[in-house]
């Protein structure tokens, strides 16, 4: 369980790191990252997926403190990584982007979605709930 807390911690560091970057220095950020700059509409979207960043990083380290951590939210981060993958992977073999900029993110995308996914709790409350409704 405290390697799980430990990932758990560093999902929620990632994601409040993302949130803050996205939401206080958009142009920053995407040029750090080796992204063109945002145009300042895109920005009014780029706010709006800063408050998931962040609301995802406060909910990791709720998840993170809790005794039992719930396997619901895991599996769900699980499901945002993958598919940050997979769009890592499609804008690279569409050439829009290069390696470059999208190992560092598909790296740490496949490490989370693994390590998540091989140390969740299996004792959740979605499968507690789920059997008490079926018995």
């Amino acid at each position: 369980m405290m390697k799980l807390r430990v990932l758990l911690w560093v999902v929620a560091a990632s994601q409040l790191v993302l949130g803050t970057l996205t939401l206080l220095a958009p142009t920053q950020f995407f040029l750090i990252m080796g992204l063109s700059a945002p145009s300042a509409d895109n920005k009014y979207m780029l706010g709006m997926l800063a408050a998931r960043f962040l609301a995802y990083g406060f909910a990791f380290v709720a998840l993170a403190r809790a005794k039992t951590p719930d396997a619901s939210w895991i599996r769900n981060m699980v499901l945002v990584q993958l598919i940050d993958f997979g769009v890592g992977l499609f804008y690279v073999v569409s050439g829009i982007i290069g390696p470059a900029v999208a190992v560092f993110p598909m790296f740490n995308a496949t490490v989370f979605a693994t390590l998540l996914w091989l140390w969740q709790p299996r004792n959740s409350t979605l499968a507690t709930e789920a059997s008490a409704r079926l018995g």
